[in-house]
């Protein structure tokens, strides 16, 4: 499976290079995902502008992703295909997920959740 990480203070970023996240490449998807948050990711913004298509083990792989990271952080997709998107939401999973148009919206969307996570830290205390 090839990807390209881009890790920053507050996020790590992963690219998908592939057409395609289907039953070939989910097991690794979710392997890497779990080894990502093994390793203290905590938030991850997940870029689908490669992909084309997605069948059932690639969205069983988008939701390991958003379980792990929204335990202490963020997930967010952003740059989804139109065919992408289409089975998602007939999934319902954007009712669960983040989801943006670029990976700039993306940013600030885990930037905004880190702010309101500190926040809401605070009041409980």
């Amino acid at each position: 499976m090839k990807f390209t990480l881009d890790r920053q203070e507050k996020y790590t970023a992963i690219t998908l290079e592939e057409e395609k996240l289907d039953t070939t490449l989910a097991p690794d998807m979710k392997s890497e995902l779990v080894n990502l948050h093994s390793d203290g990711v905590g938030s991850l913004i997940m870029n689908l502008k490669n992909v084309k298509y997605i069948d059932s083990s690639g969205l069983s792989a988008l939701l390991v992703a958003n379980r792990l990271f929204k335990e202490k952080g963020s997930f967010v997709l952003c740059d989804v295909q139109e065919h992408v998107i289409k089975l998602i939401k007939i999934s319902q999973l954007d009712k669960i997920m983040d989801i943006t148009k670029t990976e700039e919206e993306a940013v600030d969307l885990v930037f905004m959740n880190t702010l309101e996570q500190g926040f809401s830290e605070e009041e409980s205390k």
